[in-house]
Protein backbone atom coordinates (compact mmCIF):
# COMPACT_ATOMS: atom_id res chain seq x y z
CA UNK A 1 0.00 0.00 0.00
CA UNK A 2 2.83 2.30 0.23
CA UNK A 3 2.96 4.01 -2.87
CA UNK A 4 4.61 7.46 -3.68
CA UNK A 5 2.62 10.29 -3.40
CA UNK A 6 3.43 11.22 -6.94
CA UNK A 7 2.51 8.38 -8.22
CA UNK A 8 -0.67 8.73 -6.83
CA UNK A 9 -1.35 11.96 -7.49
CA UNK A 10 -0.01 11.69 -11.44
CA UNK A 11 -1.83 8.46 -12.22
CA UNK A 12 -5.26 9.82 -11.73
CA UNK A 13 -4.58 12.61 -14.12
CA UNK A 14 -3.14 10.52 -16.92
CA UNK A 15 -6.13 8.30 -16.86
CA UNK A 16 -8.06 11.75 -16.73
CA UNK A 17 -6.20 13.10 -19.72
CA UNK A 18 -7.51 10.30 -22.40
CA UNK A 19 -9.18 11.46 -24.94
CA UNK A 20 -13.02 12.17 -24.62
CA UNK A 21 -13.49 12.13 -28.65
CA UNK A 22 -11.64 8.52 -29.48
CA UNK A 23 -15.12 6.69 -29.62
CA UNK A 24 -17.11 4.82 -32.15
CA UNK A 25 -20.91 6.07 -32.64
CA UNK A 26 -23.22 4.10 -31.56
CA UNK A 27 -27.23 3.95 -30.92
CA UNK A 28 -28.60 5.48 -27.67
CA UNK A 29 -31.25 3.23 -26.93
CA UNK A 30 -32.86 5.89 -24.34
CA UNK A 31 -33.01 8.05 -27.75
CA UNK A 32 -33.98 5.85 -29.91
CA UNK A 33 -37.12 4.85 -27.56
CA UNK A 34 -38.45 8.53 -27.22
CA UNK A 35 -37.98 8.51 -31.74
CA UNK A 36 -40.68 5.02 -31.39
CA UNK A 37 -42.90 6.84 -28.83
CA UNK A 38 -43.27 9.69 -31.29
CA UNK A 39 -45.13 7.28 -33.67
CA UNK A 40 -48.00 6.88 -32.16
CA UNK A 41 -48.69 10.78 -32.25
CA UNK A 42 -48.51 10.82 -35.70
CA UNK A 43 -50.37 7.90 -36.26
CA UNK A 44 -53.42 7.89 -34.86
CA UNK A 45 -53.15 5.13 -33.00
CA UNK A 46 -52.75 2.65 -35.57
CA UNK A 47 -51.03 -0.59 -35.20
CA UNK A 48 -47.04 -0.01 -35.80
CA UNK A 49 -44.29 -2.18 -36.38
CA UNK A 50 -40.79 -1.49 -36.36
CA UNK A 51 -38.65 -2.52 -39.21
CA UNK A 52 -35.25 -0.14 -38.54
CA UNK A 53 -33.72 2.08 -36.41
CA UNK A 54 -30.16 3.86 -36.70
CA UNK A 55 -28.18 6.58 -36.07
CA UNK A 56 -27.75 8.68 -39.14
CA UNK A 57 -25.61 11.80 -37.48
CA UNK A 58 -23.49 11.37 -34.66
CA UNK A 59 -22.12 14.05 -32.69
CA UNK A 60 -22.97 16.60 -29.94
CA UNK A 61 -26.66 16.76 -31.87
CA UNK A 62 -27.52 13.13 -32.89
CA UNK A 63 -30.00 11.89 -35.33
CA UNK A 64 -32.11 8.79 -35.33
CA UNK A 65 -34.06 7.27 -38.23
CA UNK A 66 -36.88 4.68 -37.16
CA UNK A 67 -38.56 3.12 -40.49
CA UNK A 68 -41.85 1.40 -39.61
CA UNK A 69 -45.19 0.34 -41.28
CA UNK A 70 -48.90 0.39 -40.10
CA UNK A 71 -51.12 -2.76 -39.62
CA UNK A 72 -53.28 -1.44 -42.93
CA UNK A 73 -51.37 -2.90 -46.07
CA UNK A 74 -52.57 0.30 -48.02
CA UNK A 75 -50.89 2.67 -45.76
CA UNK A 76 -47.57 1.13 -46.49
CA UNK A 77 -47.60 2.19 -50.14
CA UNK A 78 -45.47 4.75 -49.12
CA UNK A 79 -41.80 3.89 -47.02
CA UNK A 80 -43.15 5.33 -43.26
CA UNK A 81 -39.89 6.76 -41.40
CA UNK A 82 -39.49 9.28 -38.75
CA UNK A 83 -36.03 11.22 -37.57
CA UNK A 84 -35.27 12.35 -34.40
CA UNK A 85 -32.49 15.10 -33.29
CA UNK A 86 -31.74 15.40 -30.15
CA UNK A 87 -29.27 17.62 -28.03
CA UNK A 88 -26.54 15.66 -26.05
CA UNK A 89 -26.53 18.12 -22.89
CA UNK A 90 -28.87 18.75 -20.05
CA UNK A 91 -31.79 17.90 -21.96
CA UNK A 92 -30.69 14.56 -23.99
CA UNK A 93 -34.36 13.06 -24.46
CA UNK A 94 -36.07 16.21 -25.21
CA UNK A 95 -36.88 16.37 -29.06
CA UNK A 96 -34.99 19.09 -31.05
CA UNK A 97 -36.00 18.47 -34.58
CA UNK A 98 -38.49 16.17 -35.81
CA UNK A 99 -38.59 14.83 -39.68
CA UNK A 100 -41.41 12.30 -41.26
CA UNK A 101 -41.56 11.22 -44.70
CA UNK A 102 -43.94 14.12 -45.25
CA UNK A 103 -41.25 16.79 -44.12
CA UNK A 104 -39.95 18.36 -41.29
CA UNK A 105 -42.61 19.31 -38.47
CA UNK A 106 -42.46 22.82 -37.53
CA UNK A 107 -40.47 24.55 -33.71
CA UNK A 108 -44.19 24.91 -32.37
CA UNK A 109 -45.60 21.50 -33.43
CA UNK A 110 -42.09 20.11 -32.11
CA UNK A 111 -42.39 21.82 -28.77
CA UNK A 112 -46.25 20.53 -28.91
CA UNK A 113 -44.66 17.03 -28.59
CA UNK A 114 -42.19 17.26 -26.18
CA UNK A 115 -44.53 19.43 -23.76
CA UNK A 116 -47.61 17.63 -24.17
CA UNK A 117 -46.87 14.23 -25.60
CA UNK A 118 -43.64 12.87 -24.52
CA UNK A 119 -42.98 14.91 -21.10
CA UNK A 120 -47.04 13.93 -20.21
CA UNK A 121 -47.05 12.84 -16.25
CA UNK A 122 -51.44 12.01 -17.27
CA UNK A 123 -50.80 9.77 -20.04
CA UNK A 124 -47.25 7.99 -21.12
CA UNK A 125 -47.12 7.07 -24.56
CA UNK A 126 -46.77 3.62 -25.95
CA UNK A 127 -42.96 2.36 -27.33
CA UNK A 128 -44.45 0.51 -30.17
CA UNK A 129 -41.04 -2.12 -29.92
CA UNK A 130 -42.46 -5.43 -28.06
CA UNK A 131 -40.39 -6.09 -24.84
CA UNK A 132 -38.29 -9.33 -25.40
CA UNK A 133 -39.73 -12.18 -23.16
CA UNK A 134 -42.98 -10.54 -22.64
CA UNK A 135 -44.97 -13.60 -24.27
CA UNK A 136 -43.25 -15.91 -21.80
CA UNK A 137 -43.58 -13.94 -18.91
CA UNK A 138 -45.37 -15.06 -15.77
CA UNK A 139 -48.37 -13.51 -14.96
CA UNK A 140 -48.91 -11.50 -12.02
CA UNK A 141 -51.80 -9.14 -10.54
CA UNK A 142 -50.44 -5.76 -11.94
CA UNK A 143 -50.55 -4.76 -7.79
CA UNK A 144 -48.27 -7.01 -7.36
CA UNK A 145 -46.31 -6.71 -10.49
CA UNK A 146 -46.02 -2.88 -9.63
CA UNK A 147 -44.03 -3.49 -6.47
CA UNK A 148 -41.68 -5.89 -7.57
CA UNK A 149 -40.88 -3.31 -10.61
CA UNK A 150 -40.19 -1.04 -7.90
CA UNK A 151 -38.28 -3.72 -6.11
CA UNK A 152 -36.05 -3.82 -9.53
CA UNK A 153 -35.47 -0.45 -9.75
CA UNK A 154 -34.57 0.17 -6.35
CA UNK A 155 -31.94 -3.15 -6.30
CA UNK A 156 -29.17 -0.84 -8.02
CA UNK A 157 -29.50 2.03 -6.19
CA UNK A 158 -28.57 0.28 -3.07
CA UNK A 159 -25.91 -1.12 -4.51
CA UNK A 160 -24.53 2.77 -4.69
CA UNK A 161 -25.57 3.67 -1.14
CA UNK A 162 -24.72 0.62 0.56
CA UNK A 163 -20.81 1.24 -1.22
CA UNK A 164 -20.42 4.66 -0.08
CA UNK A 165 -21.63 3.74 2.74
CA UNK A 166 -19.74 1.16 3.36
CA UNK A 167 -16.62 4.00 2.51
CA UNK A 168 -17.48 6.34 5.45
CA UNK A 169 -18.17 3.36 8.19
CA UNK A 170 -14.45 2.16 7.56
CA UNK A 171 -12.98 5.66 8.23
CA UNK A 172 -15.12 6.28 10.85
CA UNK A 173 -15.13 3.18 12.52
CA UNK A 174 -11.39 3.63 12.34
CA UNK A 175 -10.36 6.84 13.70
CA UNK A 176 -13.39 8.48 15.05
CA UNK A 177 -14.02 11.01 11.80
CA UNK A 178 -16.31 11.69 8.66
CA UNK A 179 -14.84 12.15 5.64
CA UNK A 180 -17.53 14.35 3.77
CA UNK A 181 -15.31 13.88 0.91
CA UNK A 182 -16.25 10.67 -0.33
CA UNK A 183 -19.35 11.65 -2.52
CA UNK A 184 -16.59 13.68 -4.24
CA UNK A 185 -14.68 10.69 -4.64
CA UNK A 186 -17.62 8.78 -6.13
CA UNK A 187 -17.67 11.44 -8.68
CA UNK A 188 -13.75 10.94 -9.45
CA UNK A 189 -14.38 7.16 -9.98
CA UNK A 190 -17.53 8.15 -12.44
CA UNK A 191 -15.44 10.35 -14.42
CA UNK A 192 -12.34 7.80 -15.07
CA UNK A 193 -15.02 4.71 -16.07
CA UNK A 194 -16.91 7.58 -18.27
CA UNK A 195 -13.52 7.92 -20.10
CA UNK A 196 -12.75 4.68 -20.41
CA UNK A 197 -15.93 3.90 -21.68
CA UNK A 198 -15.77 6.69 -24.30
CA UNK A 199 -12.12 5.57 -25.61
CA UNK A 200 -13.17 2.09 -25.74
CA UNK A 201 -16.19 1.96 -27.25
CA UNK A 202 -16.57 0.08 -30.08
CA UNK A 203 -14.96 -2.64 -28.54
CA UNK A 204 -16.63 -5.81 -26.86
CA UNK A 205 -18.83 -5.01 -23.87
CA UNK A 206 -17.31 -7.99 -21.83
CA UNK A 207 -13.65 -5.85 -22.00
CA UNK A 208 -15.45 -2.38 -21.62
CA UNK A 209 -17.18 -2.90 -18.49
CA UNK A 210 -14.35 -4.32 -16.53
CA UNK A 211 -11.90 -2.35 -17.51
CA UNK A 212 -14.03 0.96 -16.55
CA UNK A 213 -14.51 -0.54 -12.92
CA UNK A 214 -10.84 -1.62 -12.47
CA UNK A 215 -9.82 2.07 -13.70
CA UNK A 216 -12.56 3.76 -11.78
CA UNK A 217 -11.14 1.79 -8.58
CA UNK A 218 -7.10 2.62 -9.20
CA UNK A 219 -7.94 6.34 -9.67
CA UNK A 220 -9.96 6.67 -6.65
CA UNK A 221 -7.82 4.19 -4.65
CA UNK A 222 -4.82 6.50 -5.50
CA UNK A 223 -6.45 9.61 -4.79
CA UNK A 224 -7.58 7.92 -1.47
CA UNK A 225 -3.19 7.24 -0.37
CA UNK A 226 -2.52 10.74 -1.32
CA UNK A 227 -5.14 12.32 0.66
CA UNK A 228 -4.37 10.23 3.59
CA UNK A 229 -0.51 10.81 3.36
CA UNK A 230 -1.04 14.34 2.58
CA UNK A 231 -4.14 15.53 4.85
CA UNK A 232 -5.18 12.67 7.67
CA UNK A 233 -1.94 12.03 8.70
CA UNK A 234 -0.99 15.75 9.39
CA UNK A 235 -3.93 16.29 11.46
CA UNK A 236 -3.73 13.03 14.16
CA UNK A 237 -3.56 14.88 16.97
CA UNK A 238 -6.22 17.71 15.62
CA UNK A 239 -9.10 17.98 17.40
CA UNK A 240 -12.46 16.25 15.66
CA UNK A 241 -14.15 19.70 14.57
CA UNK A 242 -10.83 20.96 12.84
CA UNK A 243 -11.30 17.25 10.93
CA UNK A 244 -14.51 18.04 9.81
CA UNK A 245 -13.83 20.88 8.77
CA UNK A 246 -10.84 19.70 6.94
CA UNK A 247 -12.73 16.92 5.07
CA UNK A 248 -15.46 20.03 3.97
CA UNK A 249 -12.40 21.74 2.38
CA UNK A 250 -11.48 18.75 0.65
CA UNK A 251 -14.70 17.89 -0.64
CA UNK A 252 -14.80 21.85 -2.27
CA UNK A 253 -11.33 21.84 -3.31
CA UNK A 254 -12.39 18.45 -5.21
CA UNK A 255 -15.44 19.41 -6.29
CA UNK A 256 -13.53 22.29 -8.36
CA UNK A 257 -10.76 19.82 -8.97
CA UNK A 258 -13.44 17.64 -10.90
CA UNK A 259 -14.88 20.80 -12.78
CA UNK A 260 -11.51 22.03 -14.09
CA UNK A 261 -10.95 18.30 -15.28
CA UNK A 262 -14.45 17.74 -17.04
CA UNK A 263 -16.23 21.18 -17.14
CA UNK A 264 -19.51 22.22 -15.00
CA UNK A 265 -21.75 20.49 -17.78
CA UNK A 266 -23.07 17.04 -17.87
CA UNK A 267 -21.56 14.32 -19.76
CA UNK A 268 -23.32 11.45 -20.90
CA UNK A 269 -22.47 7.92 -22.40
CA UNK A 270 -24.34 5.40 -24.66
CA UNK A 271 -26.24 2.93 -21.98
CA UNK A 272 -24.67 -0.66 -22.72
CA UNK A 273 -26.87 -3.59 -21.52
CA UNK A 274 -30.03 -1.87 -21.55
CA UNK A 275 -32.55 -3.50 -23.50
CA UNK A 276 -35.60 -4.96 -20.91
CA UNK A 277 -36.48 -8.03 -20.56
CA UNK A 278 -39.86 -9.13 -18.89
CA UNK A 279 -39.87 -10.58 -15.75
CA UNK A 280 -43.65 -10.98 -14.96
CA UNK A 281 -47.05 -9.34 -16.75
CA UNK A 282 -50.12 -8.34 -17.17
CA UNK A 283 -52.81 -7.06 -19.65
CA UNK A 284 -51.78 -3.43 -18.62
CA UNK A 285 -48.39 -3.52 -17.56
CA UNK A 286 -45.06 -5.44 -17.93
CA UNK A 287 -41.97 -6.27 -14.95
CA UNK A 288 -39.27 -5.35 -16.78
CA UNK A 289 -35.84 -5.60 -15.92
CA UNK A 290 -32.06 -4.52 -17.67
CA UNK A 291 -29.11 -6.88 -18.00
CA UNK A 292 -26.82 -3.86 -16.70
CA UNK A 293 -29.13 -3.60 -14.06
CA UNK A 294 -28.60 -6.89 -13.03
CA UNK A 295 -24.61 -7.07 -13.23
CA UNK A 296 -23.96 -4.54 -11.35
CA UNK A 297 -26.32 -5.25 -8.43
CA UNK A 298 -24.30 -8.69 -8.54
CA UNK A 299 -20.92 -6.73 -8.76
CA UNK A 300 -21.99 -4.82 -5.72
CA UNK A 301 -23.29 -7.71 -4.22
CA UNK A 302 -20.40 -9.53 -4.55
CA UNK A 303 -18.08 -6.49 -3.47
CA UNK A 304 -20.21 -6.48 -0.10
CA UNK A 305 -19.77 -9.93 0.63
CA UNK A 306 -16.05 -9.95 0.00
CA UNK A 307 -15.51 -6.96 2.48
CA UNK A 308 -17.96 -8.34 5.28
CA UNK A 309 -15.61 -11.72 4.58
CA UNK A 310 -12.32 -9.51 4.77
CA UNK A 311 -13.36 -7.52 7.94
CA UNK A 312 -13.97 -11.12 9.99
CA UNK A 313 -11.41 -13.47 8.50
CA UNK A 314 -8.43 -11.37 6.88
CA UNK A 315 -5.20 -10.20 8.72
CA UNK A 316 -6.50 -6.46 8.03
CA UNK A 317 -9.94 -7.06 9.35
CA UNK A 318 -8.56 -8.36 12.55
CA UNK A 319 -6.12 -5.40 12.65
CA UNK A 320 -8.81 -2.76 11.68
CA UNK A 321 -10.78 -4.00 14.73
CA UNK A 322 -8.25 -4.09 16.99
CA UNK A 323 -6.97 -0.41 16.54
CA UNK A 324 -10.85 0.89 16.29
CA UNK A 325 -10.80 -0.81 19.75
CA UNK A 326 -7.88 0.07 21.26
CA UNK A 327 -5.50 2.32 19.28
CA UNK A 328 -2.52 2.02 21.91
CA UNK A 329 -2.95 -1.44 22.55
CA UNK A 330 -2.39 -1.86 18.72
CA UNK A 331 0.23 -0.05 18.37
CA UNK A 332 1.93 -2.41 21.37
CA UNK A 333 0.91 -5.32 19.07
CA UNK A 334 2.93 -4.04 16.18
CA UNK A 335 0.08 -2.14 14.20
CA UNK A 336 1.58 0.71 13.08
CA UNK A 337 -1.59 3.74 12.65
CA UNK A 338 0.08 5.17 9.81
CA UNK A 339 -0.06 1.90 7.62
CA UNK A 340 -3.54 0.64 8.95
CA UNK A 341 -4.76 4.27 8.20
CA UNK A 342 -3.65 4.60 4.96
CA UNK A 343 -4.65 0.77 4.19
CA UNK A 344 -8.44 1.71 5.60
CA UNK A 345 -8.47 4.79 3.44
CA UNK A 346 -7.59 3.02 0.44
CA UNK A 347 -9.83 0.54 0.59
CA UNK A 348 -12.87 2.95 1.06
CA UNK A 349 -11.90 5.18 -1.33
CA UNK A 350 -12.11 2.00 -3.78
CA UNK A 351 -15.72 1.04 -2.66
CA UNK A 352 -16.63 4.83 -3.49
CA UNK A 353 -15.02 4.34 -7.21
CA UNK A 354 -16.77 1.26 -7.16
CA UNK A 355 -19.83 2.98 -6.34
CA UNK A 356 -19.20 5.96 -9.08
CA UNK A 357 -18.89 3.49 -11.55
CA UNK A 358 -21.68 1.85 -11.17
CA UNK A 359 -23.19 4.76 -10.98
CA UNK A 360 -22.45 6.05 -14.82
CA UNK A 361 -22.64 2.47 -16.27
CA UNK A 362 -26.28 2.03 -14.46
CA UNK A 363 -27.61 5.71 -15.43
CA UNK A 364 -25.36 7.06 -18.30
CA UNK A 365 -24.31 10.42 -17.03
CA UNK A 366 -21.99 12.47 -14.94
CA UNK A 367 -22.14 15.88 -13.29
CA UNK A 368 -20.05 17.22 -10.85
CA UNK A 369 -23.44 18.44 -9.24
CA UNK A 370 -24.46 14.76 -8.38
CA UNK A 371 -21.33 14.68 -5.89
CA UNK A 372 -22.70 16.24 -2.87
CA UNK A 373 -26.51 14.86 -3.07
CA UNK A 374 -25.14 11.40 -3.66
CA UNK A 375 -22.41 11.94 -0.70
CA UNK A 376 -25.24 13.03 1.46
CA UNK A 377 -27.46 10.08 1.01
CA UNK A 378 -24.75 7.41 1.42
CA UNK A 379 -23.92 9.18 4.69
CA UNK A 380 -27.70 9.29 5.90
CA UNK A 381 -27.34 5.42 5.11
CA UNK A 382 -24.38 5.32 7.28
CA UNK A 383 -26.21 6.26 10.37
CA UNK A 384 -29.25 4.52 9.91
CA UNK A 385 -27.36 1.53 9.94
CA UNK A 386 -24.96 2.78 12.99
CA UNK A 387 -22.41 4.64 11.67
CA UNK A 388 -18.61 2.78 12.09
CA UNK A 389 -20.76 -0.48 11.55
CA UNK A 390 -20.14 -1.98 8.18
CA UNK A 391 -22.73 -4.59 8.32
CA UNK A 392 -25.08 -1.31 9.27
CA UNK A 393 -23.65 0.46 6.37
CA UNK A 394 -24.90 -1.89 3.83
CA UNK A 395 -28.03 -1.94 6.03
CA UNK A 396 -28.48 1.16 5.81
CA UNK A 397 -27.55 1.40 2.41
CA UNK A 398 -30.53 -0.78 1.16
CA UNK A 399 -32.88 0.80 3.56
CA UNK A 400 -32.10 4.37 1.71
CA UNK A 401 -32.64 2.53 -1.16
CA UNK A 402 -36.08 1.23 -0.82
CA UNK A 403 -37.53 4.10 0.43
CA UNK A 404 -36.67 6.41 -2.57
CA UNK A 405 -38.43 3.87 -4.91
CA UNK A 406 -41.07 3.36 -2.61
CA UNK A 407 -41.83 6.87 -1.87
CA UNK A 408 -41.34 7.59 -5.92
CA UNK A 409 -43.70 5.28 -6.51
CA UNK A 410 -46.73 6.31 -4.39
CA UNK A 411 -46.08 10.02 -3.69
CA UNK A 412 -44.81 12.81 -5.60
CA UNK A 413 -41.03 12.48 -6.77
CA UNK A 414 -40.05 16.18 -5.72
CA UNK A 415 -40.29 15.25 -1.79
CA UNK A 416 -38.21 12.42 -2.04
CA UNK A 417 -35.40 13.67 -0.45
CA UNK A 418 -37.09 15.21 1.89
CA UNK A 419 -38.32 11.87 3.08
CA UNK A 420 -34.87 10.37 3.05
CA UNK A 421 -33.63 13.09 5.04
CA UNK A 422 -36.75 13.23 7.17
CA UNK A 423 -36.25 9.05 8.34
CA UNK A 424 -32.57 10.69 9.18
CA UNK A 425 -33.51 13.29 12.01
CA UNK A 426 -36.54 10.45 13.14
CA UNK A 427 -33.55 7.74 13.77
CA UNK A 428 -30.96 10.63 15.77
CA UNK A 429 -34.25 11.69 17.86
CA UNK A 430 -35.23 7.74 18.66
CA UNK A 431 -32.46 5.99 17.79
CA UNK A 432 -29.13 7.67 17.81
CA UNK A 433 -26.92 4.42 17.28
CA UNK A 434 -28.85 3.19 13.84
CA UNK A 435 -30.20 0.30 13.45
CA UNK A 436 -26.35 -1.60 14.40
CA UNK A 437 -25.66 0.76 17.24
CA UNK A 438 -26.53 1.48 20.55
CA UNK A 439 -30.16 2.23 20.77
CA UNK A 440 -29.67 5.60 23.63
CA UNK A 441 -27.74 8.67 22.69
CA UNK A 442 -23.69 8.12 24.00
CA UNK A 443 -21.13 10.18 23.30
CA UNK A 444 -20.25 10.34 19.86
CA UNK A 445 -16.66 11.02 18.03
CA UNK A 446 -17.43 13.34 15.13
Amino acid sequence: MKLPVRVCVLVPLVVMALSLGACTPALDRDQARMCRMVIEALTDDAAVTIVHQSLVVAGPDPTIRVDYRLSDVAANATARWVKCSFDNGARRLSLTALRTETGPLSEPRVFMLNRFWLESSDRVPNDPLPIAGAENAVVLPVEIGYWLQQLVNACPSCAVYGLLAAAYSLVYGLIGRINLAFGAFAAIGGLAALIVVLGLSGLPVWLILPGSIAIAILCTLCHGLAISRLVFQPLQGATGQQGLVATVGLSLFLGEYLRLVQGSQARWIVPMLDTPQALARDDAFTVTVTPIAVLVSLVAGVAAAALLRAMTSSRFGREWRAFSDDPRAAALFGIGRNRIVAQTFALASALAGLAGAITILMFGDFSVAFATTLGLKALTAAVLGGIGSVPGAFLGGVFVGMIESGWSAAFPIVYRDLAVYGVLVATLIWRPGGFLGFPTLVPRRV
